[in-house]
């Protein structure tokens, strides 16, 4: 007899240095059918990256030590097809083309319309 596969709920990791914006996207998105990770430092995402299939990450563009940017350039090279969105409060100050050399599907304002980071999410990721 043959078993079904076993399938899994696609994996966001969103990394913010802000606990409360971590706490309030993770409320926001807790009924959107995702494992949802987070880290509120670089270094603390690489190691999920490293840990987790991941298959997408929301990161936060200004943070301490390392910049969302830097952080995506890094976990493109551990996890080439995870796609990769950067939330921030200073979307002017990000060049296409950096964002483009990235490979970055999607730049979200701060503060995020609940509505449109959610349908930025169902475009980038598997379906639950």
């Amino acid at each position: 007899m043959a078993t079904e596969p076993v399938t899994r709920a696609p994996v966001l990791l969103v990394v913010d240095d802000e606990v409360r914006i971590l706490s309030a996207l993770r409320r926001s998105l807790r009924r959107e059918g995702y494992e949802i990770l987070t880290a509120d430092t670089a270094r603390e995402a690489l190691e999920l990256l490293d840990a987790h299939p991941i298959d997408a990450i929301l990161c936060d563009q200004r943070m301490p030590g390392m910049s969302g940017a830097e952080l995506l350039a890094r976990a493109a090279e551990r996890r080439p097809n995870a796609a990769r969105i950067l939330i921030t409060g200073w979307t002017e100050s990000l060049p296409p083309e950096q964002l483009e050399a990235l490979a970055v599907h999607a730049l979200i304002a701060k503060p995020w319309d609940d509505a449109a980071l959610k349908q930025t999410l169902r475009e980038v990721m598997p379906g639950p």
